[in-house]
């Protein structure tokens, strides 16, 4: 898992898919944490990213640095405890603007039953479970 952390890190900016009813959505992201061995992103509860994953918590993710690639496809979960949004925050300190540990808003999620893949055009795929 601390390879896939750093990798998505170094990248800095990645795409998270989610799904609308049957429609596809992509955006980027940029926070990645990890905190009690598991691997963290986050977001707004009052978004509409936020509401897709809550109606259904699988996901991919795809970030690309140096010729390389990684998906991470899972299932998002909801950790409500302050101590995890804290982490994430004091990670990210410039989201200190518009968010808070202790707002309503703030939503930190954990990647459960993951399954990573580096890729690229050169070298044979290598798969991490978490």
């Amino acid at each position: 898992m601390q390879e896939v952390y750093q990798f998505m890190k170094d990248c800095g900016t990645y795409y998270l898919a989610t799904v609308d009813g049957d429609q596809p959505r992509v955006r980027p992201f940029g926070t990645i944490d990890l905190f009690e061995d598991k691997l963290y992103i986050q977001t707004g509860k009052s978004k509409d990213v936020s509401k897709q994953i809550q109606a259904n918590g699988k996901v991919e993710i795809c970030c690309f640095k140096d010729g390389k690639w990684l998906r991470v496809a899972g299932k998002l979960v909801r950790d409500d405890r302050k101590e995890a949004k804290k982490h994430m925050l004091d990670a990210y300190p410039q989201l200190r603007g518009m968010y808070s540990e202790d707002d309503d808003n703030t939503e930190v999620l954990y990647i459960q039953d993951a399954t990573a893949t580096f890729s690229s055009f050169t070298e044979a795929p290598k798969q991490v479970k978490f």
